[in-house]
């Protein structure tokens, strides 16, 4: 009896090591950490301050200022990564920290901030739509997350998310608030649209829908049309800025539109994909 109770010991001072080593297992002391690998870390940071305090804004009813804050946290989101890449300060830590991120800035965030301005006139059905849509965008990163690390990926990975981008479909479910800003009353039949709508992006969130990413590295601009490219953003910005819920109405829907176009997309390059194949993600996508 007594040897084994030794071996418990044993194999704690080997997993740990003499000396010093026992601090080491703590990880590296905030002054050993080097500059750049904190800056994508802060900005991620900063991405979670801008959705949490959109919550506020939203119990404060100050419903412009609360769908502004969403969407700098997704704007946030989407340069820490590039950032990250950039200073070349990717971490196992910051990817972590991401995924806790999106979780917020992406699933509670637009959930509570749509409920609080619209959805909570539909009572507990209201309640139920927002909490499906939190979920749902937990459950698409989840699966995000767990294709990323599998080390075999189909081409398509590249060009291709499977359902839509948590990012994307924060914006889209915050389409009701636009149209309720822009002046339409938000009353009880409106919050019950608002919510059948919510569930549909949470559907969308979680299918296993093709949908084109933009990163392809065949996704380039021709040099001749770099100018009318730069002129379109131009115009896009200065009409965000003037008309702001006019335009992100019009965003919304043709993102909407263009689902089933990427969908067809990648039908044309890659066939059709039978329901229920592939796990996770689309058909050759195996565990």
């Amino acid at each position: 009896m007594e040897p084994q109770q030794e071996k418990p010991a044993e194999a704690s001072e080997t997993a740990v090591g003499p000396g010093d080593s026992h601090d080491k297992a703590r990880g590296p002391r905030l002054r050993e950490i080097p500059l750049r690998l904190m800056i994508p870390n802060m900005i991620t940071v900063l991405a979670i301050c801008a959705g949490l305090s959109g919550i506020r804004l939203a119990f404060e009813n100050r419903f412009e200022l609360a769908v502004a804050m969403v969407l700098l946290a997704a704007f946030l989101d989407g340069i820490d990564g590039r950032v990250a890449r950039l200073l070349k300060a990717t971490s196992s830590f910051g990817g972590q920290m991401d995924s806790l991120a999106d979780i917020i800035n992406f699933g509670v965030a637009p959930a509570l901030v749509l409920y609080v301005f619209l959805l909570d006139q539909a009572r507990s059905i209201g309640w139920i739509a927002a909490l499906i849509y939190a979920i749902a965008a937990g459950l698409r990163l989840a699966r995000f997350n767990v294709m990323s690390e599998r080390p075999v990926k189909a081409s398509w990975q590249s060009e291709y998310f499977v359902g839509v981008p948590a990012p994307a479909g924060a914006m889209l479910v915050l389409l009701p608030v636009y149209i309720g800003l822009l002046g339409l009353a938000p009353d009880r039949i409106f919050a019950l649209i608002a919510s059948a709508y919510t569930v549909l992006i949470a559907f969308l969130l979680v299918s296993r829908l093709p949908v084109w990413s933009g990163k392809s590295e065949n996704s380039r601009v021709r040099r001749d049309l770099v100018l009318p490219v730069i002129l379109v953003v131009v115009f896009y910005v200065a009409t965000l800025m003037t008309y702001t819920w006019e335009t992100m109405v019009v965003t919304a829907v043709a993102y909407l539109i263009s689902l089933p176009f990427g969908a067809r997309s990648w039908q044309r390059k890659y066939g059709d994909w039978p329901a229920g194949q592939g796990g996770d993600g689309l058909p050759g996508d195996s565990d």
